[in-house]
């Protein structure tokens, strides 16, 4: 049986104007802002203005990512569709897809088969010009930075102490580490410099993060850029480059209305990485969505490890958000990944490789139930190579620890095969009252917060900050900072910092080699392991398979 792809699926779904779309999400005309039939920018205005109540919101998580597949995204969408079916209001709102994943290993990331948002194309590669303006942003405070230097440095930058780099939304590790300047005097200060992909700039963070157009330019405003021969700080304020990167993002700053291949609203706004950003979709997309439905289905980057700790311990914390249920996502395949087998002996029984990965679940569900103290639910997206006897094993283990599991067939029968799913997570929502609280306090000093992630989240022994990140924790320290959130970059393949310790590993030590601040988007970043903020390529990119027909011009090859 020859399935479809899910570029195809999402073809032959016969869209709803955006305009009905906006009606069915409570979204009057006068907000709206078309970008075609099927695409909209929301005017900010609605969040204030709109007498509706936030709605129930949703947090759907999942284990440890594996090259198995999880589909939390797809999980996401299609219970957001199962929660229409059975007759709820229901918004999503998700995180807008990077380039750069795009063309390297995951190609499309818009939910798959029958549970996506669309049009799929616009929404994997352009969309709405989001990432272009707020890689613009960046590379303009990064060139005023170079000119200022240029232009007599009046403020006593050190170039050797310049920490803000360039930006674009691609995988080219050919950027990590150049020098630029070169050409004489005319040509600019010869330097060291970089780039980020640009869902790991901390324009991303702060845009994610702004509550609204003010809070966005005081946000920029603080953002360190370098220090000066004296270590003082030096920011975009400084540079005056405020207004200009305001301007840049004014358009940017309204969220995206799009819809799932089932008609439910989705709005789509934003995209910082959940290894080396915070992962989440934008603040002002989240509180609008919960306002114009009584139930919002967001999501979180990566593993609970990553994307829900960053979602709760900043985001909430930031923006006085409470989930009201949250949903871990795994499958029977990723989970025998965890327990030490191949890839291609997936699709046989094997309850001892299950026995052995199944402790990567149980640690993510005890984090949500037990560490920040929420609703949880199990979803398993059903493979037909499951068999009953590996299903039961996950129910018997996740009820051990006052959980249900619910099998979700989202991939393959959209909305339907998440109704269930959906039934659970109101009885969540309705009947379980949460005492949501964060893993750490902000008045702990630095190391202690990144104590309290490793130990409690990703059940380690401890932290080590190498010689030159506890100098700089004594210096954000002496300079105010330490009463931030932490970011913590991982690697999203382990609860550790070394990708190849699979499971739930027990007594390893998380290395922390940099600490930085985004002080514009108010948390620190503790980079450890061998994370990098420019990923690469793989041999054989997605963008190899990628291809647009010459007479239809229908784009083919994105998943």
């Amino acid at each position: 049986m020859a399935y479809l792809t899910d570029i195809e699926i999402a073809q032959q779904c016969k869209m709803q104007p955006i305009t009905e779309i906006a009606k069915k999400a409570h979204v009057d005309e006068k907000y709206i802002e078309q970008y075609g039939r099927y695409k909209a920018k929301i005017d900010p205005a609605l969040i204030s203005e709109t007498d509706r109540k936030p709605g129930k919101l949703v947090l759907v998580t999942a284990i440890t990512p594996t090259p198995a597949g999880e589909g939390k995204t797809t999980t996401t969408i299609g219970l957001a569709d199962g929660l229409s079916r059975i007759g709820k209001d229901v918004t999503v709102a998700l995180r807008e897809p990077s380039l750069g994943p795009v063309f390297g290993v995951k190609g499309g990331a818009a939910g798959g088969g029958y549970a996506q948002v669309v049009p799929m194309e616009d929404i994997n590669l352009h969309f709405t010009g989001d990432f272009h303006a707020i890689g613009v942003a960046n590379n303009l405070l990064a060139a005023m930075l170079d000119n200022h230097i240029q232009q007599g440095n009046a403020l006593g930058i050190d170039v050797k102490k310049i920490t803000w780099k360039r930006c674009v939304d691609m995988n080219d590790r050919q950027l990590r580490f150049v020098v630029d300047g070169l050409g004489g005097k005319a040509n600019g200060v010869p330097r060291e410099d970089g780039f980020d992909i640009t869902v790991a700039s901390e324009i991303m963070a702060v845009f994610c993060l702004a509550s609204d157009m003010a809070d966005l330019k005081a946000r920029l405003s603080r953002i360190i850029v370098a220090y000066t021969y004296d270590d003082k700080p030096v920011t975009a304020g400084d540079l005056k480059a405020t207004g200009a990167m305001a301007a840049l993002l004014r358009d940017a700053l309204k969220p995206n209305l799009v819809q799932t291949l089932e008609g439910t609203p989705a709005f789509v706004h934003g995209g910082p990485f959940a290894n080396i950003a915070h992962g989440c979709n934008s603040v002002m997309a989240t509180r609008m969505a919960m306002r114009m439905g009584d139930y919002t289905v967001t999501e979180a980057g990566f593993g609970a490890d990553l994307g829900a700790e960053k979602f709760l311990d900043i985001k909430c914390r930031m923006a006085g958000l409470t989930p009201d249920a949250v949903v871990v996502v795994g499958t029977v395949r990723a989970l025998k990944m965890h327990g030490g087998l191949d890839k291609k002996q997936l699709a046989t029984e094997d309850l001892a490789a299950l026995e052995k990965g199944i402790p990567n679940l149980l640690r993510h569900v005890n984090n949500i139930t037990t560490v920040y103290q929420l609703p949880c639910v199990v979803a398993i997206n059903r493979f037909p190579t499951d068999t009953d006897a590996e299903i039961d094993f996950i129910v018997k283990k996740c009820r051990e620890l006052g959980v249900n599991t619910v099998l979700s067939t989202v991939w393959a029968e959209g909305g339907k095969g998440g109704e269930e799913l959906a039934r659970e997570v109101v009885r969540l929502c309705e009947e379980e009252k949460g005492n949501f609280t964060f893993s750490y306090d902000l008045d702990m000093s630095i190391e202690e917060k990144l104590e309290a992630v490793t130990k409690k989240i990703y059940g380690g022994a401890g932290v080590a900050l190498t010689p030159a990140a506890k100098k700089q924790a004594e210096r954000l320290t002496e300079l105010g900072f330490d009463k931030l959130p932490i970011c913590v970059a991982k690697t999203q393949y382990s609860f550790s910092d070394d990708p190849a310790l699979l499971g739930a590993p027990e007594g390893f030590t998380v290395t922390v080699r940099n600490l930085k601040v985004s002080a514009g988007a108010g948390f620190l970043v503790a980079l450890t392991g061998e994370i990098m903020t420019m990923p690469g390529l793989p041999k054989s990119p997605a963008a190899e398979r990628i291809d647009v027909d010459e007479k239809t011009g229908k784009i083919t090859g994105l998943f």
